[in-house]
């Protein structure tokens, strides 16, 4: 059985993993506005990637006999400056989801939950690739500059992503 605090803290984190599957989703429809289809498409399978975690973590908490409660969903932005500053704000997003992931962490090892712990380890490897996945896409993005031609190569690149990267 779960604890119920490690299980309201679980809680917490699917549902902020909801919230970022739909700020990748409001920042690929903006991406989609600015004929950037390469980002949009990178930015939905992030999106598929942050409902697949919000499904881990729900499937964890119900595999382990407890109960999921599902919050409200806040509202992302929809306008952004530019691609880069989507990019930019994807970073702090993952940042401030790793910081949460830690703290899920530790919490497991305070309430001794061994298998939440196993799982989590999972999720804190994920986070480094995620943030190491958007530092590459903004350092491209900043040795682009304003030129077009690179933006687009970016673009094209993005865009070739398969859902298993």
């Amino acid at each position: 059985m779960i604890s119920q605090k490690l299980q309201d803290a679980i809680n917490e984190q699917i549902n902020g993993e909801f919230y970022a599957a739909h700020l990748y989703l409001s920042m690929a429809a903006f991406c989609d506005t600015r004929s950037l289809g390469g980002f949009a498409h990178w930015l939905k399978l992030q999106y598929s990637e942050e409902l697949s975690h919000a499904m881990k973590l729900f499937d964890f908490i119900t595999d382990r006999g407890g109960r999921v409660a599902l919050q409200s969903i806040q509202q992302p932005p929809v306008e952004f400056e530019s691609v880069g500053a989507v990019m930019r704000m994807a970073l702090d997003h993952e940042k401030m989801v790793t910081a949460k992931i830690d703290s899920l962490y530790e919490l497991a090892l305070d309430e001794r939950d061994y298998s939440a712990h196993v799982l989590l380890e999972w999720f804190v490897d994920e986070q480094v690739e995620e943030e190491k996945s958007l530092t590459e896409i903004i350092d491209h993005l900043e040795m682009v500059g304003n030129d077009g031609t690179g933006l687009l190569l970016l673009d094209a690149r993005l865009g070739a992503r398969s859902g298993s990267d």
